[in-house]
């Protein structure tokens, strides 16, 4: 009598635990409304510009975020700040060359979550960052806004993806042809 009583009262407790998990959902972010702006800055002033992302997804348990993946359209590189026929494609065009991104290689830039700490209205975010095929590890702090909607504004260090192109650095003698190691990126997510 008592086994059958303890066989009942722990099927009754596995499937109430079943009953209240919530599962893992993958919440795709909508590719056209988020957005990637990125500063570059040299000695003599800075440059800025967009990206598009290709896809992307938070994974959610419940509302708190336990991982995710994006991807960046690196083909998509623009320069805002300068105008057609003012250096606007030769910037772009130097961006996209092996000399920076070498995006006909490598046309596309992942960021992929490992890591997440919940702190009330932000997430402090671990993850492989990885550009012109290197990946390092980042960490950034991804505020939730209103409306389903995250942002994060961080800096990159270029030198670690290989791109050292006017890199103090590494390179002497530059003095006001010097281009910052690191490249600022601001976040908007949109779900």
């Amino acid at each position: 009598m008592k086994t059958k009583f303890f066989t009942a009262l722990f099927a009754l407790f596995i499937t109430g635990a079943f009953a209240t998990h919530n599962p893992i959902k993958k919440v795709t972010i909508d590719a056209s409304q988020s957005t990637v702006s990125w500063v570059g800055k040299k000695i003599t002033g800075q440059h800025s510009g967009t990206l598009a992302f290709q896809e992307g997804h938070l994974e959610m348990d419940g509302d708190r975020i336990t991982g995710g993946k994006f991807v960046v359209d690196m083909t998509s590189l623009q320069v805002t700040d300068l105008g057609a026929g003012k250096g606007k494609e030769d910037l772009e065009g130097h961006l996209n060359s092996d000399e920076f991104f070498g995006v006909e290689n490598h046309p596309t830039a992942t960021f992929e979550i490992t890591e997440t700490f919940d702190n009330g209205d932000a997430y402090s975010v671990m993850g492989n960052l990885t550009i012109k095929g290197h990946t390092e590890v980042v960490k950034v702090l991804l505020k939730k806004g209103p409306n389903n909607t995250f942002s994060t504004t961080f800096n990159v260090d270029r030198t670690k993806y290989g791109i050292k192109y006017g890199s103090a650095s590494f390179f002497d003698g530059l003095k006001d042809r010097a281009i910052k190691d690191e490249f600022e990126l601001t976040i908007n997510l949109v779900l």
